[in-house]
């Protein structure tokens, strides 16, 4: 009677953790794609608002709009500016062969990366000259970068800006380590680097597209430069950047969130036991104690989240 007892309980509790299990698979592939959704439309108000009192004409891209119009003038580098502030959209991507349309935002840590795809700081922003570096995720938070591995050499790549639209052409794709941050370092002409976790659903190794500038719209154009001119590198990714490789690096995260939701959910499950147990009123508690289980485990999935790989 005392191992069947054990071995029920143990049943029981490996259970539970295989239904939590699910449900944070289910939250991290489906729910965290909510929170990233109302992400976006807040900043692609904001960018529309911003690139509203610029010149710059939007191109029919993206996922509802059919076929793109696409800048046909030459690849002119947009003038370098200040790096912007972390958490501010700093460019829309329109990549029509795999039907992505996404605001990009500055800085590559969890926080950032749950908005959309993000801007490496340090390098060169879209449009700029070197090598702008974008990463985003590929599994969660609406998984702007699902697809990247299908993009082919010549697939056009665009940026809009305030400073115009820029069209990039894929050249290249590679697998690198997560701590291979050589993919970010300047390169001599207008350049985009794309990376994201790889193989789908695991942070293993990072997916890496390198794209060079084809053709360039500038909302202010700038006179020619000589062909001889080849324009200069800017800096490199930040030390802070560099720390934290190939935005995967989630050792910036804390499990005191996760133990104090995980605690909260264990005294809800044991109270709500224990009244159905001694009131006899099963149906009340579970009607009562489901949505307040459900809104507990949510929180609880939500402080988990930051802990895995910021690209994943």
């Amino acid at each position: 009677m005392k191992w069947s007892r054990v071995l029920a309980v143990l049943g029981v509790v490996l259970v539970s953790l295989g239904a939590l299990l699910l449900l944070f698979t289910a939250y991290q592939l489906w729910g965290t794609g909510i929170a990233e959704s109302h992400s976006q439309s807040r900043l692609r108000s904001e960018l529309q608002h911003t690139l509203g009192t610029t010149t710059v004409p939007s191109p029919t891209v993206g996922r509802s709009s059919g076929a793109p119009t696409l800048p046909t003038g030459p690849p002119t580098p947009a003038p370098v500016t200040t790096d912007p502030v972390v958490g501010q959209p700093v460019a829309t991507i329109d990549i029509p062969s795999i039907g992505l349309d996404q605001v990009v935002v500055e800085g590559v840590g969890t926080e950032q990366l749950r908005l959309g795809p993000g801007h490496y700081p340090g390098t060169a922003l879209p449009g700029q000259p070197g090598n702008a570096a974008i990463a985003g995720h590929r599994t969660t938070y609406g998984h702007p970068f699902s697809a990247l591995n299908e993009l082919v050499p010549g697939a056009p790549v665009i940026l809009t800006t305030t400073q115009g639209v820029f069209v990039y052409t894929v050249e290249a794709t590679s697998v690198v380590q997560p701590t291979d941050v050589s993919v970010l370092e300047a390169t001599q002409g207008p350049t985009l680097t794309l990376t994201t976790c790889t193989p789908r659903y695991s942070a293993a190794q990072r997916l890496v597209v390198r794209a060079v500038l084809a053709h360039t719209r500038l909302s202010h154009p700038t006179p020619a430069t000589p062909a001889t001119t080849t324009p200069p590198p800017t800096s490199s990714p930040s030390p802070s950047t560099a720390a934290l490789g190939l935005a995967g690096d989630a050792s910036n995260g804390s499990w005191l969130a996760p133990v104090l939701w995980g605690a909260a959910l264990l005294v809800a499950l044991a109270a709500a036991l224990l009244v159905a147990r001694r009131t006899g009123r099963r149906l009340l508690v579970t009607v009562i104690g489901v949505p307040v289980g459900a809104v507990i485990l949510f929180f609880f999935f939500a402080s988990l989240s930051p802990l895995l790989p910021a690209s994943y």
